[in-house]
């Protein structure tokens, strides 16, 4: 009975196995299961060991000497190398060994290549980041990289690494996700470092509203949107120090030409962009500020959060370097770190370098377009994607101009066919070294010269790199390539039949914001404007930060003897000036207000708060529903036009200020009501509604570290 007990199981395992390894379940395109669930070759094989992984020594083809690689308490590998080339190669080969997928997939992503893995669901993402140019920006990055010696030979030598431990893997040994998904990973190439890289600038500098504000201004009239959208926060404190003087003579644009299209609202949906909240923060005190008289670096990267984390933890030793920090899995070298003379660290700047053109179209096929009077011809990319299960990959032709791809294409709309101008895009000219070459030079770097000359290769996305050395030295640069821009210029979609609005020149790298060993002893940044209005360029963002700068700065304006713990206590700071600003103007309209009991206490609970977001308090959660439920009725004209098509909100810093200094404007006015509404009478309204909501909640809800989980 046993015998044939197993015999049965024994067979129905074979045929199960069978069946799920010849087609995915039901037919479907989920992968077929039995390789998967293979105890030779599935998911089992892929068991960490119980000790680990091992010290080890490297000796392949590709290295000019053995090379060494200690793992410490945590796991982070520290390489030890004859030279440069060879300890890129073995990062290759350690970011591989744990972040592979991780790795391919952001390639992918970038590439637009996701359908080949997951089938036509992935189709329009792929698409998408096709007519994003991301691929092409990728190639004219490569051509750059090939011809600079640093970069160069780094990539190819990461490149070498990767592949080498590709090469190690038989299928039972593939990471795991590639069994799920039922394909095989394919070799690294030096086309994918500079795909990588880029998209890090799809995250950190595509971000653009010149739709947004187009729709916005169209909708408002020049007036009112004037009125309502300013550009500077005047509570803003700059990461360049306010009263900078400018020492050099500016490279001004001509003011004479033709300016932004005049169009009226666009029926489109914006491109989508990296969420409106990522960023970071990094700060650097000098000597006379702190407890030892020795300089302290901070950096405090916040991007997205992703499973693993975006950065890898190493250190790097040769002859030549001795650098400690964080990498990022598909690019060679350290980016945040530091060595036995200098520290560095960076954040993102935000300065709008993506601008949007329409186009004249020159004939009915669409295969040229009107420049200064005269037809063009349109350069045609013809992409082929790949799908999963499919034979033939879809073909996709996208049209360059002298902008760039275009990237809208819709016969529904007499507007469409737009072009986009991206910095990213550019082929890097006439450098020694470009980005790789920074993050080389900086790992190498002995002082702030050194610093300086190693930022000259850097162009996208665009950073704000902080700095320290031994010798006590202090600065930060807003670094980056820069368009030269008139007024305005960018902030709405401009016409893109006349080379008039094409970006004349980019701002010299020495003229952009910088400042070495300022007179208040610290430097920092938070994502917030570079300058105050003083700086001669014209430049604008989607998302300057209006809050966390001013704080950082407070606190270090006031700071003393700083300690490394003082430093590490601050980055846990979360003391907030958004509610210090918004919290009592909103009160203050409370004023005079007929309230039930209940609400008289949940008001009294916010006045005494504290601005901290301690997991414990309830008032942040209360604040947070009333703010939002004011603005949302504030801005519904905004609300309901965003609906048809894509629209600019006001800025959180300018709603506060209308609630304080103009509580009667007329955006405060409701309007799906007859009656007309002010500040007042809105702050009243939803109050009212935050508290109901807030009273309906399980009391151990109420808490913020509750609140802020679901």
């Amino acid at each position: 009975m046993r015998i044939l007990r197993f015999s049965l199981v024994l067979l129905f395992t074979v045929i199960f196995i069978y069946m799920a390894n010849t087609t995915g379940p039901f037919g479907t395109q989920i992968p077929a299961l039995g390789s998967f669930f293979s105890p030779f070759h599935g998911f089992w094989k892929n068991a960490e060991k119980v000790d680990g992984y091992q010290d080890e020594t490297f000796q392949f083809e590709g290295l000019s000497a053995p090379a060494k690689v200690i793992l410490d308490e945590r796991m982070v590998p520290h390489i030890f190398a004859a030279n440069e080339n060879d300890a890129f190669f073995v990062q290759g080969y350690m970011h591989a060994r744990h972040r592979f997928f991780q790795m391919d997939i952001a390639t992918r992503s970038a590439a637009g290549r996701i359908s080949e893995l997951l089938g036509p669901g992935a189709l329009g993402y792929d698409k998408m980041q096709r007519r994003k140019g991301l691929g092409w920006a990728a190639e004219n990055a490569l051509e750059a990289f090939k011809e600079s010696e640093s970069d160069r030979s780094a990539v190819a030598a990461y490149t070498k690494g990767v592949n080498a431990y590709l090469a190690s893997l038989s299928p039972e040994d593939y990471p795991l996700e590639y069994k799920i998904l039922g394909v095989s990973p394919e070799p690294w190439t030096e086309l994918k470092c500079a795909l990588y890289f880029k998209s890090f600038a799809n995250t950190l500098c595509f971000a653009n509203n010149d739709l947004k504000t187009t729709n916005a201004r169209a909708f408002f009239g020049d007036s009112l949107f004037t009125e309502l959208y300013p550009e500077y926060n005047p509570q803003q404190s700059p990461i360049i120090p306010k009263g900078t003087p400018w020492d050099f003579d500016p490279l001004l644009p001509d003011d004479a030409a033709n300016g932004e299209a005049p169009i009226g609202m666009l029926p489109y949906e914006s491109m989508p962009m990296s969420p409106p909240f990522i960023g970071s923060n990094n700060w650097a005190v000098a000597g006379n500020k702190t407890a030892t008289g020795n300089p302290i670096l901070c950096n405090d990267p916040h991007l997205d959060l992703t499973l693993p984390a975006i950065w890898y933890e190493l250190q790097i030793h040769t002859p030549d370097i001795n650098a400690y920090g964080v990498s990022a899995p598909g690019l060679p070298g350290i980016i945040i770190g530091f060595n036995e003379n200098i520290a560095w660290g960076m954040t993102n700047v935000g300065w709008d370098v993506l601008d949007w053109y329409t186009i004249q179209w020159g004939d009915e096929n669409r295969s040229s377009y009107m420049l200064d009077g005269q037809p063009e011809k349109v350069n045609y990319r013809v992409e082929e994607i790949y799908v999963k299960g499919q034979k033939e990959p879809v073909i996709d032709s996208v049209k360059y101009t002298v902008w760039g791809p275009v990237s809208y294409e819709s016969e529904e709309s007499e507007y469409d066919g737009m072009a986009m101008r991206w910095v990213a895009h550019d082929r890097p000219e006439g450098k020694a070294f470009y980005e790789m070459g920074t993050i080389i030079n900086m790992m190498k770097g002995k002082s702030y010269d050194d610093y300086r000359r190693a930022l000259l290769g850097f162009d996208a996305p665009a950073q704000n790199f902080a700095f320290a050395s031994n010798e006590g030295d202090i600065a930060i640069t807003v670094n980056g390539k820069f368009p030269i821009r008139r007024n305005q210029q960018g902030r709405f979609i401009q016409d893109g039949s006349t080379s008039n609005n094409a970006w004349k020149n980019f701002i010299p790298k020495d003229q952009v914001p910088s400042v070495k060993n300022p007179e208040r002893g610290f430097v920092s940044s938070a994502n917030q404007r570079s300058t105050d209005e003083t700086y001669p360029y014209y430049y604008w963002g989607r998302n300057f930060d209006d809050y966390r700068g001013r704080y950082i700065n407070r606190r270090l304006e006031t700071m003393d003897q700083i300690s490394i713990e003082d430093m590490m206590a601050m980055q846990n700071d979360n003391y907030s000036i958004f509610p210090e600003d918004g919290l009592p103007p909103l009160l203050q309209l409370l004023e005079g207000a007929e309230l039930t009991e209940q609400e008289k206490a949940l008001k009294k609970l916010l006045s005494e708060w504290n601005y901290r977001f301690d997991e414990q308090e309830k008032a942040p959660a209360l604040f947070l529903s009333w703010e939002e439920k004011m603005y949302l009725k504030t801005v519904d004209e905004i609300v309901a036009q965003d609906e048809k098509t894509d629209m600019e909100y006001l800025q959180g810093w300018r709603f506060f200020e209308l609630l304080e200094q103009q509580p009667d404007h007329p955006i405060f006015d409701v309007q799906e009501t007859e009656k007309v509404e002010d500040a007042r009478e809105l702050a009243l309204a939803t109050f009212k509604e935050a508290c109901a909501a807030f009273e309906k909640l399980p009391a151990e809800e109420r808490q913020w570290n509750k609140v802020k989980s679901t």
